[in-house]
């Protein structure tokens, strides 16, 4: 019996390693084979956006237009917005008022980048071409006629960059007639129609002021900063533009301490809305400029100020930006010899060139750039102080 006993108990010890594993450890080693089973394999998800239905991805494409132009990443919304009108054709076909929606989308998109005027007509025309045999929303025509005051406001900043005042006119009062009429219909909101006044009013106003019909700008300027701030907010980035728009005209009617107040205010909405650093020195050199060019003591140290802190900002970007910083750097110290600071001026120049040399050489052209510049503050000084010697890098 008792070698019975320990053959027994021999099998045991050697069967153990298999049944003795804790059972929290098995249990989660099954955890992990289950949920390998059931997730979603990369070439899966790949398969997934292939096969999605085209109305998902056109929603797609519109989430991500929105959200590159948001971040204001131009290019990249561009091409979301092309995926839009083919995506929108297969959707909803030729003559949809979806389609012509599409094509004044990405009539906006071109807006958006510089000279592309005519780009945006094209679609614009385009999109007229499909309201103009648009077949009717089974729930009315309200969707079309809101896609019309957008379309007719589009075409209107088209032509205007394009210089086609009479015609820019004409559209933005169709565009106007018919949110009013909306409005009264009772077909869309208060608030939507105030939002579509604003716009309308800023682009009435820029057609103005390419006319040079200043006191017309003026007023129309001033009630779409109105109209912007009650659908807005005042601190809204949308004020900014308006704002600035507005301190030009101002400028040329003789009004600068209004324009310089009109520029304080659109730097401090700049400021509130975490902009780059790029953003935020541009904004505080326009309203050092204004400043300065006001040529009043009093302005002077509002001048100092935004000019220093415009380099100040400017100093820590891309390299992208030292050709602004450069600039914005000479004119501050034109300002500074204007206003009798010529040594201040120097100093300046001095601690800007030794900043680049240790960071991009003696030779580099952002340097030599520099003692450019530095030279012509030296020889405005050159009777007291005689010639600097930093300038033989460059003779």
């Amino acid at each position: 019996m008792a070698v019975k006993k320990k053959r027994k108990l021999a099998d045991e010890k050697r069967m153990a390693p298999k049944d003795s594993e804790p059972r929290d450890l098995r249990t989660a080693n099954r955890l992990e084979e289950v949920v390998a089973a059931v997730s979603i394999k990369p070439e899966w998800k790949t398969q997934d956006k292939l096969f999605r239905p085209p109305q998902e991805k056109l929603q797609i494409c519109e989430d991500l237009a929105r959200l590159h132009t948001s971040s204001r990443e131009h290019k990249q919304a561009l091409r979301e917005l092309v995926r839009c009108v083919a995506l929108a054709r297969i959707c909803y076909g030729d003559t949809h008022w979806k389609l012509a929606e599409a094509h004044r989308n990405l009539a906006r998109g071109y807006l958006r980048l510089p000279g592309l005027w005519l780009q945006a007509q094209q679609h614009v025309d385009k999109a007229k071409e499909i309201l103009g045999s648009a077949v009717s929303a089974p729930h009315g025509d309200t969707d079309l006629f809101r896609c019309s005051v957008g379309l007719f406001h589009t075409a209107a900043c088209a032509l205007l960059g394009l210089h086609k005042y009479p015609d820019a006119a004409e559209n933005l009062s169709k565009a106007e007639r018919l949110s009013w009429e909306l409005l009264q219909s009772g077909r869309i909101p208060r608030e939507e129609w105030v939002d579509t006044k604003w716009r309308i009013n800023l682009a009435s106003a820029q057609i103005s002021q390419g006319q040079k019909r200043w006191k017309e700008a003026l007023a129309q300027y001033q009630e779409a900063l109105e109209s912007a701030e009650k659908s807005q907010g005042e601190q809204s980035p949308k004020c900014i533009p308006i704002l600035k728009e507005l301190a030009g005209v101002e400028r040329a009617l003789g009004q600068d301490a209004e324009a310089l107040q009109h520029l304080l205010q659109a730097h401090t909405i700049v400021l509130s809305n975490r902009p780059s650093a790029e953003d935020a020195a541009v904004s505080a050199h326009c309203v050092a400029h204004a400043a300065a060019s006001l040529g009043t003591p009093e302005h002077h140290g509002v001048a100092e100020q935004f000019f220093q802190e415009s380099l100040a900002r400017l100093q820590n970007t891309s390299v992208g930006s030292r050709t602004r910083f450069l600039s914005v750097l000479e004119e501050y110290c034109q300002f500074l010899r204007v206003t009798g600071q010529q040594e201040k001026a120097l100093a300046v120049l001095q601690g800007s060139l030794e900043a680049k040399e240790h960071a991009l050489g003696d030779l580099s052209p952002e340097a030599a750039e520099t003692c450019r510049v530095l030279s012509g503050a030296n020889l405005a000084l050159k009777k007291s102080v005689g010639t600097h010697p930093k300038l033989e890098k460059v003779k």
